[in-house]
């Protein structure tokens, strides 16, 4: 499948793999692609003293800032499916990812390292397509790419992504920090990342029948947050004008009722959330209709959003209440009331995780 449709903003056209021009990896050998990727890195931010280059970057920080670092782990087949995402997406999503879990700490993000791993079936020019979609997401979200690895697989192509981020002392905020009575809120909205995945994986089923093109119009939306997320800079701006500090905070990656349950265990506490209340895109809930999914089911357990959950003291709710694509969705209860769902007819429904679980080889 050929990549048939544009993000908004800064759209990344791009075919999924190169296969027209091919010059082979092995013709530069590592240390030429290495070169070849790097070339025209320039450190942005004041805390680089120096990227990519030597055996270790050079990292300098503030004594009233304390360090963040997050690693992530993507594998092809198991995170991404490269007959539909293109390569330069991909770098964008993975970068995107890796810097999420920076902000949902509150922190700034300043650096991320790119390690990867290829097969033969790559080359040079699908490693550029790559590396464009990482250093367009490191201009987006003002972050300097400083190093990483390169190595052979058998298997395919596994990326891991290491961010590095900043935050004032005494301000990270963790997952355990919620307590009864506090306000549970989430950015945007959840689910559409979940339809864009599960509309692409129908045209690929119907394309391998046929030869004829998906058709994706009037669902841009989904195959966006799908194919090109953003993490959510803006809203940990907001909450520092505000003068807001969250007391727990998370990004979700694994899905609401996975995230929620992380900070409800790590806090010692239970929660209620509203059904009525879980913000959903119209194009998520007409996409589940046509599967259909139950679009809750499919917010509460898809994963992949990138939005935040946070929760603050009651005491800001009228500041939470009217920051743009920020809802308040349930409170935080005591432990011994569990985690539930109120549904829109009043009924009580326990909340499960559906996160990631291994899967058997």
């Amino acid at each position: 499948m050929k990549e048939r449709f544009r993000v908004r903003g800064k759209h990344l056209k791009s075919k999924v793999m190169n296969t027209t021009k091919r010059t082979e990896i092995s013709s530069l050998g590592e240390f030429g692609l290495i070169d070849r990727i790097t070339q025209g890195i320039a450190p942005a931010d004041s805390g680089t003293v120096k990227g990519c280059g030597d055996d270790a970057a050079i990292l300098k920080f503030a004594a009233e800032e304390e360090t963040l670092v997050s690693t992530d782990l993507f594998m092809e087949g198991v995170h991404f499916d490269l007959t539909y995402f293109p390569l330069r997406h991909l770098g964008y999503k993975v970068v995107v990812a890796g810097i999420s879990d920076i902000y949902a700490m509150n922190g700034t993000p300043r650096q991320i390292t790119v390690s990867i791993a290829l097969s033969r079936k790559f080359c040079i020019e699908d490693i550029e397509e790559l590396y464009s979609g990482i250093k367009l997401a490191c201009e987006r979200y003002g972050v300097d790419l400083v190093g990483g690895d390169t190595t052979s697989s058998l298997t395919g192509l596994a990326i891991g992504v290491t961010a590095i981020g900043t935050v004032p002392q005494g301000q990270a905020v963790r997952r355990n920090g919620a307590k009864e009575t506090d306000l549970i809120c989430v950015t945007g909205n959840l689910g559409a990342a979940y339809m864009g995945l599960q509309l692409l994986e129908r045209e690929k089923i119907a394309a391998a029948d046929k030869d004829i093109q998906p058709d994706f119009q009037g669902k841009e939306y989904i195959l966006e947050r799908q194919l090109k997320p953003e993490a959510r800079k803006e809203i940990i701006e907001k909450l520092r004008e505000e003068n807001i500090k969250p007391t727990a905070m998370i990004d979700i990656s694994d899905g609401l009722s996975s995230e929620l349950m992380h900070i409800c265990r790590q806090s010692g506490t239970g929660c209620r959330i509203y059904e009525e209340r879980i913000p959903i895109d119209y194009q998520t809930a007409i996409m589940a209709e046509e599967l259909n999914m139950n679009v809750i089911t499919c917010a509460l357990n898809g994963g992949e959003d990138f939005e935040i959950l946070f929760t603050v003291p009651i005491a800001d709710h009228e500041k939470v209440a009217a920051m743009k694509d920020v809802k308040v969705i349930g409170h935080i209860v005591s432990e011994s009331m569990g985690l539930a769902l109120i549904t829109r007819d009043g009924a009580e429904m326990e909340l499960k995780a559906q996160g990631w679980t291994p899967q058997n080889v």
